[in-house]
Parts: structure tokens; sequence; C-alpha cells
């Protein structure tokens, strides 16, 4: 040690030489660092650290209040200097200020249905101040492109694919070229990729080149590689029955067009599935590929007939859809009793539509819209003409009356959404290729379809317009209890935002109470508006207030 200090002693003392102090080691850093800590321990030291901090806070305790006064005495100084036309431009800058954040926030709320303000809160604040452990999950606005993850945290609602869907070139494509809208969102189409997948794949697709390929063209998310990928199928095999299904659907722009791709694939189809009803017990694979046959030969069958209802050829498409209820009766889960139900409506065969509905609306199988508003417009038919509401105030409903008016209450329960596109107080737009039962994509799909058949039918309109709002007299509480259905599925409305474009004004059932801060903001822009006005009328006067 005494050899160390030595040597450090006469590094020292050569400083004047202009070069710096040799740098330690580690090691004799350490021994200093143990030296200073030893002493630091001693109580001397201890004391001397309790004289030092007592004097600080001695300090700190006589010398703010000073620092208060003075800046106090610089605050009033800076008050008492400032003109009326100060304090105007601040009154008018808050007032602008709070207007932005008032229309933003009414904008979010229209659009997503929540306050950006408390989702933002909700979402990022909470967690940073510990009550994200009981706090409940914000509610999201999902965009069509977001991801599945994100998607997950909605809950669970079963969506449908809409049995009278329109065609992508013949009638989706045309709206996007006239309008420059796109009718349909990234969800909805990918939804309609699962679909083909499912319908029209199978495990043995590996064994036939054509269907290798159509399996590949089935994911491809741009429409002309998919057009692309048709073709080359056509080329291996010119009976490859689900790429004239792709034609038909995406390359053709009329109906006529997709009707001949149709019957081609009919064809193709036909052979093929009497060729895997000849094999199918051979294998499980055989199995398969015969059940993708049959949702081939009965989805090609199904457009054939919606190509005949288009075109006019009403009778036709009737006899087709029943032929292929009669062949396929176990896929019922299709809906295409709804299909049929819309053509026998447009041939005013009621009897026949009455008959549809005693077999498929029964308490054991799903409703939906077209079910319930059918069998409430065959009820309102028989009494609408006649029916008047100052007659019916003062001599009360007959019993056909109450009858009618119990199948619309019942209608407009499982699907509020309907009458307000049937009286027109919506607007309309296309529907998607997949709906939510008891949502506003159902609702759009149905009107769409049958606004037409409520109007041929005289005072029909007008009894609902009557009456359709009792319903929800019935039911105060519907997303709790329901009358006749199951209450409200309270995930519609982040449902439909996904399938219906965003240039439509998605309806929210039961209505939303405006977010505490829109009242806010909307209060705090007035007030600084007025306070605005003040200032600008009386400038003397607000400034002897505000230095008050």
């Amino acid at each position: 040690a005494p050899s160390a200090v030595m040597a450090e002693g006469s590094g020292s003392g050569s400083g004047g030489s202009g070069r710096g102090p040799p740098c330690l080691g580690p090691a004799s850093a350490f021994r200093r660092w143990e030296q200073l800590r030893r002493r630091a321990a001693t109580p001397w030291a201890r004391g001397l650290l309790a004289v030092a901090a007592g004097l600080g806070l001695l300090y700190a305790v006589l010398r703010v209040p000073v620092r208060l006064r003075d800046g106090l005495a610089a605050v009033t100084v800076f008050l008492s200097t400032l003109t009326p036309k100060f304090y105007f431009a601040l009154t008018v800058t808050s007032s602008f200020i709070s207007g932005l954040i008032f229309v933003f926030e009414w904008w979010h709320f229209r659009k997503y249905g929540t306050s950006f303000i408390e989702q933002v809160s909700v979402s990022h604040l909470r967690p940073l101040i510990g009550g994200a452990e009981n706090s409940p999950p914000a509610p999201a606005a999902f965009s069509a492109g977001e991801n599945e993850a994100s998607r997950q945290n909605m809950p669970e609602c079963k969506v449908w694919r809409n049995p009278l869907n329109l065609f992508r070139g013949a009638e989706y494509s045309r709206y996007m070229w006239v309008t420059g809208k796109e009718p349909l969102t990234y969800y909805d189409m990918n939804l309609s990729a699962q679909d083909h997948q499912t319908f029209f794949t199978c495990d043995t697709d590996a064994l036939r080149p054509s269907d290798t390929v159509m399996q590949k063209a089935w994911r491809e998310r741009n429409p002309q590689a998919r057009i692309k990928a048709a073709y080359q199928a056509l080329e291996l095999n010119n009976d490859c029955a689900t790429a004239y299904v792709l034609l038909a659907e995406e390359e053709a722009t009329t109906i006529v067009d997709a009707e001949k791709y149709f019957k081609q694939a009919l064809k193709a189809g036909e052979m093929i599935y009497r060729k895997s009803q000849n094999c199918h017990s051979q294998s499980p694979q055989h199995e398969a590929q015969l059940r993708r046959d049959t949702n081939v030969l009965v989805y090609v069958r199904r457009r054939l007939a919606m190509c005949a209802r288009k075109l006019g050829r009403i009778r036709e498409a009737v006899k087709m859809m029943r032929d292929l209820m009669k062949e396929f009766p176990l896929l019922s889960m299709l809906n295409i009793h709804e299909n049929l139900l819309e053509a026998l409506l447009e041939l005013q065969a009621y009897a026949d539509v009455q008959a549809v509905l005693a077999k498929y609306d029964d308490i054991s199988l799903p409703k939906s819209a077209a079910i319930c508003y059918t069998a409430a417009l065959l009820k309102a038919r028989a009494v609408s003409e006649r029916f008047s509401p100052e007659t019916a105030s003062k001599r009360g409903l007959s019993t056909a009356e109450i009858n009618a008016v119990e199948a619309i209450h019942r209608a407009v329960e499982f699907n509020p959404h309907v009458p307000k596109y049937l009286l027109e107080m919506k607007s309309l737009v296309l529907p998607p290729e997949h709906i939510l039962k008891r949502g506003d994509s159902e609702a759009v799909a149905y009107a769409f379809f049958h606004l037409q058949h409520w109007k041929r039918i005289e005072g029909a309109l007008n009894l609902l317009h009557c009456t359709w709002e009792g319903t929800f007299r019935m039911i105060p509480y519907p997303l709790e209890k329901g009358h006749l259905f199951y209450p409200y599925p309270s995930c519609t409305e982040t449902a439909d935002r996904e399938l219906l474009p965003t240039f439509h004004e998605v309806s929210v059932y039961p209505q939303k109470e405006l977010p505490f801060f829109i009242h806010f903001t909307a209060g705090l822009c007035s007030f600084s508006a007025m306070l605005a006005l003040l200032t600008h009328q009386f400038p003397e006067l607000m400034v002897i207030f505000a230095k008050a």
C-alpha cells in the first residue's frame, strides 16, 4: 500500500509536463470505492449528511414561499398588462379547438359507435394507472382490412351466405364501374373465398392437374389472377366445372353471359357427378369427392335458376328450384326456399307462398327476415286494402287486423332494421355476399329484393308504417329479454360494419345514447363561443371580470 501511494504521488507530481494523470486500473478504482464506503459508514459522516439534509430542507421551506409570492406578483403584473384583444383571441381559439374536437368526436361516434376519447382513455390510460385487471375490454371499431387476431376480440356472431347474392362480374363490378365505389368489403370477399374453398375443393384434387390449378385460383386475391387460372384449368381439362363457375361469377359482365358459362358448368358437373356416384363407396377419398361434386352441381343449378329469374323466366326458375329442393332435401341449410319465396311473390302466387311458409316457418327451424316478413306480408294483404288508422281507433281492430299487427310485431322483433328500408326512410345499397341474421346486413338484403312485393300490395306499407314502432313498447330492454325470440344480440353492429361498405350508414339497434365527451365538448365549445362574443361586445367589462 505505501508503494502504491508513493507511485500515485509521483504520478500526480509529474502533472506539470502537460500529460493527464494515468488511468486507474479496475483494482485501484475498487479499492478507492471501498475506502469511501467505509468512511461514509462512520457515525460522524452520517451526522454530517443529516445536518446537510436538514439545512437543505430549511432552505427550501424558507425559499419556496418567497418564490411563490414573486411568481404570483409576476402573474398579476402580466395579467394587468393584457388587452381586450388578447382575451378575445384566447376565447376564439378555445372555441375553435373545442369545436374541432366536438366535430371529430361526433364523426367517430357516427362511424364506429364509440367515443374516441373514451376509447383511448380505456385502452391506453387505464392500464397505466393499474386499472386494466378489472376493466372490461374497450369496444373496438373494426375495419375491413384488420387482421384475424383483432377480430377475435368481438363477440361471436354467425355469418350466413346470402341466398340471393348478386353476381360479381355482372352486377357488383358494373356498380363499381358506374359509381366508383367498392360495393363489397374485404371481410365479405374473404368469407366468400373460404366458402369456395370449402364447397369446390377436396383432398383428391392433387390427382387432377385442372383441380389443382383451381384450388390455387380460389385462394387468389386478384380477380384477374383467378380468371387467368380458370382458363389454365380449362386448357388442362375442358370439362372442369369449377373453372366455368369462376368465369360465370367474375368474368361475365351480363347475366346472359353468366348463364352461358353456367350451362357449360352444368354439362361438365353432371358428367363428373355421375362418375362420382358410381365409385363413391370405394374409399373415404371418393366419398369426399362425391360431396364436392354434389356441392358444385347444386350450386350451378341454383345459379342457373337465379339467372332465369333475373331474365324474366320466372316460372322456369320456380320449377328449377322446386326440382332442386326435391332432389337434395338434405341441403336445406343452403336456404334455397328463400329464392323460391321471392320468385313466387313475383308471380303473385300467394297460395304457393303460404304453402312454403307452412313448411319452413316452423318453431324448430332457424328463422330469417325473409320468412318472418313474408308471413307478415301475407297477413297484411288480407286487411291492408281497407285498413285506416282513424277507423281502427274508433271501432277497434278486427281479428284479422290483430293477426296482421301481431305478425308485423313478430317480424320487427326478429329484425328491427327492415322497416326503415321498406318505408324508404333509409337508402339502400347493394346487398353483401354474406349476411348476419337479425342485423342490418340482412335487412339490406331482404329489402333490396322484397321492397317491390310490399309496394305491389295496396296498403301494406301503410299498415307497416302505422304499427311497426309498437313492437318496441313490448320489449323495452331488447338486449336483456325478448318477447317471441331470444334477446337481441349485442354484436350485430360490429359485424355489420365489416360486412357493409363504408359509405353505408349502418343501422344501430337499440339506439345508443350520446357519449359524455360529446356533450362535454359541445358545452365547452358553446361556452367558449359565448365568452368570445361577450369579450367582443363588452371588452372593458370582460377584462375587469378576468382580472378579478
